[in-house]
């Protein structure tokens, strides 16, 4: 299928991100306050709305389709909306299905992934410690995780780890993730920490850790090669050769990827934001709503677009949060 989503900076818009829910079963404290309150429910999309949008989408080129939250399986009736998709992967319209979860509902909708088309998640998981994760999770418990996780890979979904390098809380923890993660042969990403949302007292400058710090003390023990494989987002990836391992590295504060951005997010308002550090967005749900014909939406997806920025301004080389964004990680999708 021809892309028809072209930005003003000639990138072809091929990757859309869904938050199917502003809800999760954890508050991670890059992520979100303890005490969130949450969207009434009547501003969400329905699933049958989010199944007419994404396939708006999809009919105008988007190749990959990744459902984030909150937590997306804790959304109600999810597995439902996850069965809907399938039908863009049967006609080869859509090339992937995936999604990004905290894994505490793996265990019980592994194999129903599976079985609707998926082939790969994305775990968030930033410490193999019983006590540092329910610290920074606040609510959650590794062990449900890692049963998860266990279910995915037992399923035939391909894991991989979502790491957020969080200075002073998981450093010492470098090489004991990244040696867990070639035991069970999965791939692992890590992230640098971004300053989104207001979250009372955490300290977004004191708790970066540059990627570049964390690439370093690998080549100290590895030998690292970069690999040009690119998979449509913004990691760049090594292989740590004496495991064979693929890491990758995500880091939009120490290097600015947005050359290459080919994707946008929606919210599970039907907000679609073009930028993840900009507040530019478009609501979508009132074209949506106007008509049961597609029209209208079509026409704000193609004018949404067309307002696509060059890139972010996140930026902490000044010793404060530069280009800070009001909204939570769990509302524009994770």
């Amino acid at each position: 299928m021809t892309p028809q989503l072209i930005d003003p900076f000639q990138r072809a818009v091929t990757y859309l991100r869904v938050s199917v829910t502003d809800r999760c079963d954890f508050r991670c404290v890059y992520c979100m306050s303890e005490n969130m309150t949450f969207l009434p429910k009547a501003e969400l999309l329905t699933l049958e709305e989010l199944d007419r949008m994404c396939s708006a989408f999809i009919g105008l080129g988007v190749e990959k389709l990744r459902i984030t939250g909150g937590e997306p399986l804790v959304r109600k009736g999810i597995m439902t909306f996850f069965d809907a998709m399938s039908r863009h992967l049967d006609s080869g319209a859509l090339k992937e299905l995936t999604l990004t979860t905290n894994g505490s509902q793996l265990e019980r909708y592994a194999a129903d992934l599976y079985a609707a088309g998926v082939r790969r998640v994305n775990v968030s998981l930033d410490t193999l410690d019983d006590e540092k994760f329910a610290r920074i999770t606040r609510w959650g418990r590794l062990p449900q995780v890692l049963r998860g996780i266990d279910a995915a890979q037992a399923a035939g979904l391909r894991v991989k780890i979502n790491v957020v390098a969080l200075k002073d809380f998981n450093e010492d923890e470098l090489f004991r993730i990244a040696e867990w993660c070639a035991e069970r042969d999965m791939d692992l990403t890590f992230i640098e920490v971004m300053p989104m949302g207001d979250l009372g007292n955490e300290d977004r400058v004191g708790q970066y850790w540059s990627l570049a710090d964390v690439r370093a003390e690998l080549a100290g023990r590895y030998t690292l090669t970069d690999l040009a494989e690119r998979t449509g987002g913004p990691a760049r990836y090594v292989r740590l050769e004496e495991t064979g391992q693929k890491i990758g590295f995500i880091t939009p504060l120490s290097h600015n990827f947005c050359e290459s951005c080919n994707r946008v997010r929606m919210t599970c308002t039907g907000q679609l934001y073009l930028c993840l550090g900009q507040e530019d967005m478009a609501d979508l749900r009132a074209p949506l709503r106007i008509s049961e014909d597609d029209s209208a939406l079509i026409e704000a997806i193609h004018k949404a677009i067309g307002l696509k920025p060059k890139g972010h301004d996140f930026d902490y080389s000044r010793q404060q949060a530069d280009g800070q964004v009001s909204r939570h990680m769990s509302h524009t999708g994770g």
